[in-house]
């Protein structure tokens, strides 16, 4: 490599480096954040904290090496086989630092995944090609009995629930429409009818698997009035692009008049 071409490639890294420390400081990479889960943006931004000090580092070696010792004339090249203590070093730092960042995923993961707050108000979500199907408990707070010889969705029973159930008098029925409180702790009971789907609110950060013939959870507080996307994350049919709803936020006190009101169209 000439000297021409060295500082060149050097001064070419130089500024990718600028270029990305200055879109990862100023740009917003994450949709808004409307939930109680900070803590998985706070354990991403760490990640790429320390990811991109070693970027950035390793590239500024890269260019400096690139100019500094590049092919001079009549000068021959040396090598060495290797360097057991910078190996060693440089592995046990690293191992160091993944132990860290695994531990720390492994709590967040069972804080996610816990069986959530005694006090949460439990909603289900029954995915389907290609529609979400959206059932609250009513004032007695349990579910009716649900069979699948009981869908009718010309009488809009998705997902079959039995009328002839007690419990299930109160069962309020939307499909694509999910109404939750502010500021309560909100369980998720996630079932499919048919394929895998995946139950996606990008500004909760909640994702989860609606898998057939099992009955998942996932739990959260929401923390800002609002409308936001309901997404399918998985592929799940010729369909899959429509399959999409909404997720309103509302003031706890308000979430009865709001259920009613669309249960009521």
């Amino acid at each position: 490599m000439g000297k021409l071409q060295g500082l060149l490639f050097g001064l070419a890294t130089v500024v990718l480096v600028v270029v990305a420390t200055w879109l990862f400081a100023t740009k917003s990479w994450l949709p808004e954040l409307v939930s109680d889960r900070g803590a998985i943006d706070h354990a991403l931004w760490w990640s790429l904290v320390v990811t991109g000090v070693v970027f950035i580092l390793t590239n500024l070696l890269l260019a400096w090496f690139a100019y500094r010792y590049q092919a001079k004339e009549g000068v021959p090249a040396t090598y060495w086989h290797d360097n057991p203590r910078l190996e060693w070093t440089w592995t046990l730092v690293t191992a160091g630092i993944m132990v860290v960042f695994t531990v720390n995923a492994l709590s967040l993961w069972a804080q996610v995944t816990g069986p959530g707050p005694a006090d949460a108000m439990v909603v289900e979500v029954t995915g389907q090609q290609f529609a979400w199907n959206v059932r609250y408990p009513g004032k007695d707070g349990i579910f009716g009995r649900t069979d699948v010889k009981k869908v009718d969705t010309t009488g809009f029973n998705f997902i079959g629930l039995d009328r002839d159930d007690p419990n299930a008098a109160d069962d309020m029925m939307l499909q694509n429409q999910l109404f939750l409180p502010e500021g309560r702790p909100v369980k998720v009971r996630l079932r499919s009818l048919d394929v895998i789907h995946s139950f996606f609110l990008p500004q909760f950060r909640v994702k989860q698997d609606a898998m057939p013939g099992i009955t998942s959870e996932t739990w959260f507080v929401p923390q800002k009035s609002g409308t936001w996307e309901i997404a399918c994350a998985e592929h799940c049919g010729l369909g899959h692009y429509r399959m999409r709803g909404m997720v309103t936020v509302v003031p706890a006190g308000e979430l009865e008049q709001k259920l009613k009101e669309a249960t009521a169209e």
